[in-house]
């Protein structure tokens, strides 16, 4: 279920899958938009009143639609490699680690797209995945950001070393993040929160990277901590 005006106006024009698109009776601005849309589409939708709409939504904000698409589909991180070489560009990737609040996910998702990262990497176990929660969190972003859920982050970081990927992890007491140089082919593990970075995946990074604080609090929430290293990496590249 992806509840929610602009994830909903995003599925659309990704062109996922819906199987079932549900609409407030007589709500204005930009569902008329989304019905324009799905009318276009030749897609069938359903006006319904507030009661039933929110029955649907389970007491989430739906902002007067709700749409039934397919089941996510996660890509390989080999999908991933190939949109960079199709885009002529040096691959950039986001690991993370036992993320598992989906509002964190979501909000890494959202940053990840504006950034230009080609694609995050999460693990299949003991972490969040894409669930209506993220998709609303990333506000649509979801639809353009390829996904791949593997079943161990530290071979998965192997690999791409091994495909000349450098691996840095976002934790204390490593490099300044902007006095790092972060051009070329790249992937920058985040960790879970409150634990961190497992020991095992970062023993396998290459470098790790900081974010200096000057405040009482000595770290940062995951989904702020990676969109400042996501942006510091997109500075670089010009």
């Amino acid at each position: 279920m992806i509840i929610g005006r602009n994830p909903v106006m995003e599925a659309l024009k990704s062109g996922r899958e819906i199987e079932k698109l549900v609409i407030l009776k007589d709500a204005e601005g930009s569902i008329k938009k989304i019905i324009g849309m799905a009318k276009e589409k030749k897609l069938h939708y359903q006006l319904v009143d507030k009661a039933a709409l929110e029955r649907i939504a389970d007491g989430r904000v739906h902002q007067g639609v709700a749409a039934v698409v397919s089941n996510y589909e996660y890509c390989d991180v080999e999908d991933i490699l190939e949109k960079a070489r199709e885009k002529g560009e040096d691959p950039f990737l986001i690991i993370l680690d036992g993320i598992e609040d989906p509002h964190n996910l979501g909000a890494i998702i959202r940053t990840a797209d504006g950034a230009g990262a080609h694609g995050i990497i999460i693990p299949k176990r003991r972490a969040a995945g894409i669930t209506d929660v993220v998709v609303k969190a990333s506000a649509g972003a979801v639809e353009y950001v390829s996904v791949a859920k593997v079943s161990n982050i530290a071979q998965t970081v192997d690999k791409l070393k091994e495909l000349g990927v450098w691996v840095g992890a976002c934790d204390m007491g490593g490099t300044e993040y902007h006095k790092a140089d972060l051009r070329g082919k790249i992937a920058l593990v985040i960790g879970a929160e409150g634990q961190g970075i497992s020991r095992l995946v970062k023993e396998k990074c290459d470098f790790s990277l900081s974010i200096p604080m000057c405040g009482k609090i000595n770290s940062l929430n995951a989904s702020n901590a990676a969109a400042i290293l996501m942006y510091e990496v997109r500075r670089q590249r010009g």
